[in-house]
């Protein structure tokens, strides 16, 4: 059978889609209430710290939910856990629309953060079930895609909403923004249910040969790894090399959600009117999207993983120093852009580490508490630029700060890599192997 390639193509097209559309929803109602602070703040009397901190908190709900969030995917199937995510994630994000105080506000987007804890990692524990490792940077990158794409697709939608849907039926603009756009979230949980298959084994899509051949392939990846060096799920949490990704999440993290949250108000700061902030907002996001397909077919196609993914990082870095340093602002938009295309480029190469390094349960556990800790930089990125806004005045000092995230991170990936370097030049199962050769 020649078209093995093929294969893995045909599931990437079946289920891809459906997985984009969720991280889709997901991020557009994660990021959005950076949109919703263009008018929300001055309405409910927020400061920059009040609405810094309350975007952060979000991720106190995430954190402590996220590890047995992904263990009871594991146990019930990703079909009807990610399904029970979207749906209720989708209804507290519209309940945001209803917040009338700080006390409020931090009450719901903890509850959100604890609904949509587990979805990140068990979308990419998910994905390991289906691609074998050398296909996995270009399907992960396919798949974060859905990042950039909720800023250049959500803020001018955002802003078209906020700006004349405002006042409709007694509502201001940015509860609108909440209402609608929850519903793809619960939508799509509904579609998870009736379309995502659980794995491989279960594919009505894929012929018998295929589904052999696929989950023979993946079966023997895992036990070609585990032979070298097998993971409990207790090993796996307290593995310095795990631990060492525990502190990249972070700093990516940090990187994507203090520019997603904060980039509407970064590039207002030039003068800017809401509607044209949507637009403009959706540049640097759009080179993010570039980014991400660009360095990981690269990756795959080289097989390295290390400089694919700390030198995007020191680029951002470069980027974030000019931003911070112009005083132009198209010099300084070009700075953004570089910031956010970089993060994009280094992000589908960061997951490469976990699922080459975990398998099975252990995967599970140990991609759960690399988000998790990871998640805390989504905590500490927003909170962190609200104040140093608050005490500066501006948005220099911050994105100084996002530099030197993006360079430590940067640090950090290469010290990784190197502890596992005979790991990830390991050679794969060669593609031409029979489901025989592969099962033996």
């Amino acid at each position: 059978m020649d078209n093995r390639p093929d294969i893995v193509s045909k599931a990437a097209w079946r289920i891809l889609p459906i997985l984009m559309i969720c991280y889709f929803a997901a991020f557009l109602d994660r990021v959005n209430i950076g949109f919703a602070a263009l008018t929300m703040n001055q309405d409910l009397g927020f400061s920059a710290s009040v609405f810094g901190f309350g975007a952060g908190i979000f991720f106190l709900g995430y954190i402590l939910c996220e590890l047995p969030s992904n263990l009871l995917l594991v146990r019930f199937g990703a079909r009807i856990w990610i399904a029970r995510i979207l749906i209720t994630w989708g209804i507290l994000s519209a309940a945001t629309a209803f917040v009338w105080n700080p006390a409020s506000f931090y009450i719901v987007r903890v509850l959100l953060g604890a609904a949509e804890a587990g979805f990140f990692p068990g979308m990419i524990f998910y994905m390991t079930l289906w691609f074998p490792r050398e296909y996995r940077a270009r399907m992960f990158a396919t798949f974060n895609i859905a990042v950039p794409l909720s800023s250049m697709i959500g803020a001018p939608v955002s802003s078209l909403i906020i700006e004349y849907m405002n006042g409709l039926h007694g509502l201001a603009g940015w509860q609108w923004m909440f209402v609608i756009e929850a519903a793809p979230a619960v939508i799509m949980g509904i579609v998870v249910l009736l379309a995502l298959p659980e794995s491989p084994r279960t594919a009505t899509f894929l012929r018998e040969d295929e589904r052999i051949w696929l989950s023979g392939r993946l079966e023997a990846e895992r036990a070609r790894q585990e032979s070298k060096e097998r993971f409990t799920i207790g090993r796996a949490l307290t593995d310095p090399r795990v631990l060492l990704m525990c502190l990249i999440a972070v700093g990516l993290v940090m990187g994507t959600t203090g520019i997603a949250i904060w980039m509407p108000q970064f590039v207002k700061a030039f003068g800017l009117s809401n509607l044209q902030t949507g637009f403009v907002t959706a540049i640097p996001s759009a080179f993010m999207a570039l980014a991400m397909i660009v360095v990981g077919r690269h990756a795959d196609k080289t097989g390295e993983r290390v400089w694919h993914a700390a030198g995007p990082f020191l680029v951002s870095a470069a980027g974030f120093v000019l931003a911070a340093l112009s005083t132009n602002p198209v010099v300084g938009l070009i700075g953004l852009t570089i910031g956010a295309a970089g993060i994009g480029g280094a992000s589908p190469n960061i997951w490469i580490f976990p699922t080459t390094l975990l398998t099975g349960a252990a995967a599970a556990a140990g991609i759960a508490l690399i988000n998790s800790v990871g998640s805390t930089g989504g905590f500490f990125g927003p909170t962190i630029i609200g104040w140093v806004r608050d005490a500066t005045g501006g948005f220099s000092g911050a994105q100084l700060v996002l530099a030197g995230v993006m360079a430590v991170t940067a640090c950090a990936i290469l010290v990784l890599g190197r502890s596992m370097r005979e790991m990830m030049q390991r050679p794969a199962a060669p593609l031409s192997a029979t489901p025989r050769e592969v099962r033996s």
